[in-house]
């Protein structure tokens, strides 16, 4: 989904997993892997599915299958109460799965009871493995969910490194479904440490792929695009039609984002002429739905509408709501551009109301906004007001700033001790060919000095020698300049403490300043005042001795006043609020403002370190303001709501053009954002010409 920032294509269809068949489960049984789940009914509906799934089977299905479930049900009866009758109940589940999920439920349920009784642990699981195909493709993805954290804990009990791969791929899936995508990335990224320890490509590349689709939700496209790339490669290898259509997709959203049209257009064909060949009918709505999308983004609203509607009908008659409910939001963009409001707001509440039944708060967010975009149109302001609180709500429910340096970190975190592998690995080779290098040159000394008749093979020895020595060099040279690269990147993560050091740094130097310096000074003042009183000085004496007094008066009060804005006495002793009160009633006094300060909420004094710094970012923007803005009234505002903190300060003053930003790149700016990102807050600068300027910072309170 993109955000409200954005441009370049709606995108509105894209799985929250990224995986091409609407829900990663019909992908893992393309592929042959199962996801990990649970799903339970009372006895009465599983005899009546039972006898409704058989009136559906017989009519339905070919004789080939009726010919594989007759088998597989007389296996089942001469097989032991064991393991083997358990499975057998699961393979003949999967054969109603289609045709009917009801009575596929009723076998794995059968099936679990067996384990269950026999303690087969990995039966158990399978249960959930198999019922979370049904799960997912009926949106009931918080049960989904539940039964794979039960199959997880079940395999670590007793399972192997590829059956818990899946397990994290599986919740990581569950978790990208209901939006949270931190801790989707999480177990994405569990998952991609097992499967690259076992070498699984098959795994490897749906671990790629929805990482691509963590990173494309992220609006970090280019990441995202490399991803999708990485899992490509793998699937052509491993020669899976669905495994290149899923791949595939997710490299056609990243070029429609970065607006490269035509190639998101051939890849969503593609994906179309792959449906078509497997006769899948939702790899073809993949491709539909993808190519409405580009034709949106490239303002050609007849064909989008076009093949919008085709996704509707379809989706309708296959059932498969989630992209019924994408067609709603790609059409009612179509219409809002084309002024057709009317219908545009008939396609919203359709997609709302769908969006509500599936949970999916990502798209439920967007069209929570696209209505408010529609009211406001057509002069319905109150709605439009309610429709964007709703908006705001749940924006903010779902993937903050907070969320997406989560995620960066894991991805950091992973690459960080791949690159130390790759540190102590390098050295080894490096070592190892050191010592092969030493080798050659004692066997070819050995040579020259045994072998002086073969000159023809001694000359083919020493230029073979000279050139392995020349590529062994060139190597460890690269390998010493990776290694230092690498040892760099580490030394960067010690920057952060850097702030925390400047501030303890002016706290140690305020105090020095004003007790020690300052009671000298104030020391020598007593004794010269005393002085005075018992020495005779003539009148040009007696003045000048006056002078040195307001001299040193002076220096007295520069002192504290250098030392108070290294470190407010105010701030220490009474806190933040207090601190930047005195701070604008000094300006106020001097007569180079007007400060309307306003405090809301916080009652509680924040940590130490977090006060100092919120200080000095104040205190920066209202210099900032005093030396460029030239404005007379400022207004600077503090506002506690629960666990956030909004610093808010406006001025009357001349602003600046915010499309060139590069203009207003000194110290003071970068201090400030520089400490705003250090407590993981969000900055926002709103400026024009002439209009003033207003800055608006949002903190997280811990």
């Amino acid at each position: 989904m993109g955000s409200d920032d954005r441009s370049g294509g709606n995108q509105n269809h894209v799985k929250r997993g990224g995986h091409l068949c609407g829900s990663l489960v019909y992908l893992y049984k393309m592929e042959n892997l199962k996801p990990m789940e649970s799903y339970t009914c009372s006895m009465v509906t599983k005899y009546a599915s039972l006898l409704l799934g058989f009136v559906l089977f017989f009519s339905s299905q070919t004789h080939a299958q009726e010919i594989v479930i007759d088998s597989l049900q007389q296996a089942f009866r001469s097989a032991k109460e064991d393991t083997v009758k358990v499975m057998i109940l699961y393979q003949i589940g999967e054969q109603f799965e289609e045709v009917n999920p009801d009575t596929a439920l009723w076998y794995f349920e059968k099936a679990k009871m067996k384990s269950e009784q026999i303690n087969f642990l990995k039966g158990r699981a399978e249960y959930a493995s198999n019922a979370i195909v049904i799960l997912n493709n009926r949106g009931k993805f918080k049960e989904a969910l539940a039964f794979c954290k039960e199959s997880l804990a079940l395999y670590k009990q007793k399972g192997t490194q590829k059956e818990l791969a899946v397990a994290y791929i599986n919740i990581g899936s569950e978790w990208e479904y209901l939006s949270d995508l931190q801790l989707a990335a999480e177990n994405y990224f569990e998952a991609k440490k097992l499967t690259e320890a076992i070498d699984d490509k098959r795994l490897q590349r749906i671990v790629n792929n929805n990482l691509s689709s963590i990173f494309i939700n992220l609006q970090q496209y280019e990441k995202g695009k490399a991803y999708a790339e990485k899992s490509l490669q793998l699937a052509v290898a491993l020669k899976n039609d669905y495994a290149i259509a899923s791949s595939t997709f997710n490299i056609a959203n990243a070029e429609l984002w970065l607006k490269n049209y035509d190639k998101a257009l051939n890849r969503f064909k593609d994906i179309e002429a792959i449906g078509v060949r497997t006769d899948d009918y939702i790899v073809i709505l993949d491709g539909w739905l993808g190519s409405a999308d580009v034709y949106s983004a490239m303002e050609k609203y007849g064909d989008a509408e076009l093949f919008y509607k085709k996704v509707i009908s379809f989706s309708k008659e296959k059932n498969a709501p989630e992209y019924e409910m994408y067609a709603y939001m790609g059409i009612s963009d179509v219409y809002i551009k084309t002024e057709r409001n009317a219908l545009a707001e008939q396609f919203i509440l359709k997609g709302i109301t769908l969006a509500q039944e599936l949970g999916s708060n990502n798209e439920l967010k967007d069209l929570y906004r696209k209505a408010s975009i529609v009211e406001e149109k057509t002069g319905d302001f109150l709605k439009a007001l309610d429709f964007r609180k709703q908006f705001e709500v749940l924006n903010d429910s779902i993937v903050g700033e907070k969320s997406r340096a989560n995620i960066n970190l894991l991805e950091a975190r992973f690459e960080s001790e791949k690159k130390e592998q790759q540190i102590k690995q390098l050295e080894q080779e490096t070592y190892i060919k050191d010592l092969s290098l030493k080798q050659n040159r004692f066997v070819i000394f050995i040579l020259i000095g045994s072998l002086l008749a073969v000159i023809a093979i001694l000359f083919l020895a020493r230029r073979t020698y000279h050139q392995k020595k020349k590529i062994l060099e060139n190597e460890n040279a690269l390998n010493q300049s990776q290694i230092a690269e690498l040892e760099k990147e580490k030394q960067l993560m010690a920057s952060e403490a850097v702030i925390r050091g400047q501030e303890e740094e002016r706290g140690r130097l305020a105090k020095d300043l004003h007790d020690g310096l300052g009671g000298l000074l104030s020391g020598v003042k007593f004794s010269l005042t005393n002085m005075k009183s018992n020495v005779m000085l003539n009148a040009e004496n007696a003045l000048m001795f006056e002078r040195s007094l307001d001299m040193l008066d002076h220096s007295i009060s520069e002192l504290r006043r250098v030392a108070h804005n290294m470190m407010p006495e105010v701030l220490v002793k009474f806190g933040l609020k207090e601190a930047l009160k005195s701070y604008c009633d000094a300006l106020i006094q001097a007569q180079i403002l007007t400060i309307n300060y306003q405090v809301i909420g916080l009652e509680e004094r924040l940590p130490s370190n977090v006060e100092i710094i919120l200080y000095r970012i104040v205190q920066e923007l209202l210099n900032n303001t005093v030396k460029h803005a030239k404005a007379t009234q400022v207004l600077l505002q503090l506002a506690q709501h629960e666990k956030e903190l909004n610093i808010t300060l406006e001025d009357n003053g001349i602003g600046f053009d915010m499309s060139d930003l590069s203009k207003y790149s000194g110290s003071g700016l970068a201090n400030i954002r520089s400490r705003v990102e250090y407590l993981k807050g969000k900055l926002d600068i709103q400026s024009s010409a002439g209009k003033g300027t207003s800055v608006l910072i949002t903190f997280a309170i811990t």
